[in-house]
């Protein structure tokens, strides 16, 4: 490529920079005489969420046929997570080809596509509750906590991690209780003050999207006052799912300023961390919620969940990573897709992220490049994806260690079965040498540190 063809401009090649303003929400039946004046509204985008197969129906009519509407029902019934999808997002899927959509894929389960779970799959693969000494909060890292304050969120994402404690309780999981509670918020705290080497609070849920604004007050002064807490963010999809709650919640917002501000007189930093995974859910409403934050100075930063069909191509990663930066979100984390119930067909391989961050790496500025992580199941905590200790693509087994979380220990992640030989698939099916894969892993990983 040339220096002149690199100066060219190009529309096309700079998408990113014009994110979509029409009024895409009319061409959903149900929603085509919705002005925008009502649309923009959050309270409309919570009473109209879609939360089963008949308020979809409503909605979308003949947009899509009977079988794809019959495939839905059949993956509800499935699904170990609660549907809930915004308005906003429903109106952003290609209803041309709602089967390939990366955002239908992510929120909408279709039982066509659904794959056995892998066996070594846990409900809570992290093992968050087995790293919680209160209810709510878990303490892995030495210096960092994160802070369940609530179970609910604006939309559920049929990839999340915390399916064993978030949403409704469904046909396949009895959920886990971390309601928002007074008391337990208290023991959270006592904790907190009581552990003067943590420094930095992750405060999630659930959504923080769905805290008051007199909550986010209260735990936002709450950690402030205690003195050995510098950082804390709160952690929220909204802005992916619902922008409009930025532009139209002008008590949330300032809650969140006012705490921000307060920190930075006391030189501390208070951010958002947000969560798209595709270019898609970048809109003019995107743009115009981040302008709002980014005008009162408050940081937000990305968190992306690698998935197979949404977002594991070079492109589509780049792409996204360019549509968000353009709008002041900071890449941070590209998450390898945690075992979780009902997902297999979503997970992807340890060996395609290594991959993509090769293509990233170099292609935008380096502090928006972000990192590609496996969370180690077992509560090893965040590893560079790239980092294990050993890793057979063959078996699809990779192996992590995490000296500063947990010494000594070994945490094994496992790609999708579907990606392995016929043979190897056989095998994960035979207990027996399902333990000699994994024995035989962690043998040679034990070699490689020595």
């Amino acid at each position: 490529m040339t220096l002149t063809t690199l100066n060219t401009p190009n529309k096309e090649a700079f998408a990113w920079r014009s994110p979509r303003r029409d009024e895409f929400w009319r061409t959903i039946p149900g929603w085509k005489d919705v002005p925008y004046e009502d649309f923009i509204q959050f309270k409309w985008q919570e009473k109209n969420a879609i939360t089963n197969p008949k308020k979809l129906l409503q909605a979308i009519q003949d947009l899509a046929p009977q079988s794809f509407v019959d495939d839905f029902k059949a993956g509800f019934a499935k699904a170990p997570m609660a549907v809930r999808i915004s308005p906003y997002l429903l109106a952003l899927i290609n209803w041309e080809d709602p089967i390939n959509d990366p955002i239908r894929r992510q929120f909408l389960p279709l039982a066509s596509q659904l794959e056995p779970d892998h066996p070594m799959l846990t409900l809570d693969s992290l093992h968050e509750q087995s790293d919680a000494p209160v209810p709510g909060l878990t303490h892995r890292y030495p210096d960092k906590a994160l802070f369940l304050a609530l179970d609910t969120c604006p939309v559920y994402c049929r990839f999340c991690t915390r399916s064993y404690a978030v949403g409704l309780d469904t046909e396949e999981v009895e959920k886990v209780s971390i309601k928002a509670s007074t008391d337990r918020w208290a023991a959270v705290f006592k904790y907190i003050e009581e552990t003067p080497r943590l420094e930095d609070i992750v405060i999630s849920g659930g959504d923080a999207y769905r805290l008051k604004a007199k909550q986010i007050t209260e735990i936002g002064e709450k950690l402030l006052s205690i003195p050995h807490i510098r950082r804390f963010r709160f952690a929220t999809k909204g802005l992916a799912i619902q922008p409009m709650k930025i532009i139209d919640d002008t008590d949330w917002v300032d809650a969140i300023a006012t705490i921000a501000d307060k920190g930075r007189r006391l030189r501390k930093e208070v951010c958002i961390h947000t969560h798209f995974n595709h270019a898609n859910e970048v809109t003019g409403m995107s743009e115009d919620a981040m302008g709002i934050l980014f005008e009162k100075g408050i940081k937000v930063r990305n968190q992306t969940v690698l998935q197979h069909g949404v977002n594991d191509s070079h492109e589509a990663m780049l792409e996204m990573s360019r549509a968000i930066s353009y709008i002041n979100v900071q890449p941070y984390y590209v998450y390898v897709h945690d075992l979780v119930q009902g997902t297999e067909d979503l997970r992807t391989s340890v060996a395609s992220a290594v991959r993509l961050e090769k293509h990233l790496r170099g292609a935008t500025a380096g502090f928006n490049t972000p990192m590609f992580v496996v969370d180690a199941p077992g509560g090893g905590g965040k590893r560079d994806a790239h980092s294990y200790e050993y890793y057979d693509p063959e078996t699809g087994i990779s192996v992590y260690t995490a000296p500063a979380v947990k010494r000594g220990q070994y945490f094994t992640y496992f790609d999708p079965v579907r990606e392995l030989s016929p043979e190897i698939q056989k095998d994960w099916q035979d207990p027996k040498k399902q333990q000699e894969m994994i024995n035989d892993a962690v043998e040679k990983a034990k070699k490689a540190t020595i």
